[in-house]
């Protein structure tokens, strides 16, 4: 919810008073609390309130000011008669101008004293700083989550809103921060930025690269408290708990048989359905799992990867090399005498 508080009074023309010159608090949707940020309305200034306040007072003090007066002329009229050359970009004050054509220049005059990082604009300096101290001044009212800037907050309210204002217009497909509707964008036009400095893979999203660059690494950061095993991903981790657990959450609605895992359902679903996707690119024979694939190729290419540590024979499959090891140890598992 928003709360309007107004300046009362000015010099000026009635017909733009300073009115419309306004504080908005901006609330969660569900409950009364304000978080504190304001925005004055006209100058699209931003800041704490005690910084909007100040800013409020001031214009109301220097209201006869020339030149604080034509930038609430342009505002209030739509007016930016200040252009950048490199560009077609316009603004309503010289200041916008100048804060916009550092980005054609390069120049970021603001320094972060902690580390070498370096940036354009005092405020998103500001909002750096946060790194390296942990500020975290922004709170979410319903899980108590907390972010160091009001817009991370409130695009993270949207978890419990549900809303999804940022449609792609490929699909129709709703997406709750500009950000994941741009990488989703990019399922469509095929573009993978991120590249892998190993072996040239590329990937939509450099989360995705992080995590295969572990392949690389060997990097296992995501640990079981249950029994000491590490994993690449927490995703790999969470599948892995459900050996301790017991838990098996993907049922089969043909036969009620239970997995721990999606892909161990989709295979066994290939029972009921008679798919086979694995194709042998030699004979054309067909497979329901990949690993029956592999095993049957080696018909093909004569590999014969394991072998018997007593007498050195080689075997296509572990269940001929079990069967042969028999042999040297005399077991007769089907009580044959």
């Amino acid at each position: 919810m928003g709360v309007d508080q107004t300046i009362e009074g000015s010099n000026i023309r009635r017909e733009w008073s300073l009115k419309r010159v306004s504080v908005q608090l901006v609330g969660c949707r569900k409950t009364s609390e304000m978080v504190d940020s304001s925005n004055c309305q006209l100058l699209s200034e931003r800041g704490s309130s005690e910084v909007i306040n100040q800013h409020l007072y001031n214009v109301k003090k220097s209201i006869s000011n020339n030149k604080l007066l034509m930038k609430y002329q342009h505002k209030d009229s739509g007016e930016k008669p200040y252009h950048c050359l490199d560009c077609d970009s316009s603004f309503i004050s010289s200041n916008k101008l100048m804060v916009h054509q550092q980005i054609h220049t390069g120049e970021k005059p603001y320094g972060c004293d902690q580390c070498e990082k370096s940036f354009a604009r005092s405020d998103t300096l500001l909002i750096h700083k946060r790194v390296h101290s942990g500020e975290k001044p922004y709170h979410c009212s319903e899980c108590g989550s907390s972010f160091t800037t009001l817009n991370k907050l409130m695009v993270h309210q949207r978890i419990h809103t549900g809303e999804k204002p940022c449609r792609c217009d490929q699909c129709g497909k709703r997406f709750a921060d500009r950000g994941t509707l741009f990488q989703h964008k990019r399922i469509h036009t095929g573009e993978k930025p991120h590249a892998c400095d190993q072996c040239g893979n590329r990937f939509a999203r450099s989360g995705t690269l992080i995590k295969h660059q572990r392949i690389h690494t060997g990097e296992k950061p995501y640990l079981c408290l249950d029994c000491g095993s590490s994993f690449a991903t927490n995703y790999a981790l969470n599948c892995h708990h459900r050996i301790h657990t017991g838990e098996k959450p993907y049922g089969c609605d043909q036969c009620g048989k239970i997995f721990a895992h999606l892909s161990s359902l989709v295979s066994h679903q290939r029972v009921h359905t008679g798919e086979k996707p694995y194709g042998c690119n030699q004979c054309g024979k067909r497979f329901s799992q990949p690993n029956s694939l592999d095993i049957h190729q080696r018909i093909h290419t004569g590999e014969k990867p394991y072998c018997c540590d007593q007498c050195g024979k080689r075997f296509s499959q572990p269940s001929y090399l079990a069967k042969h090891q028999r042999i040297h140890t005399g077991e007769k598992p089907y009580g044959r005498k």
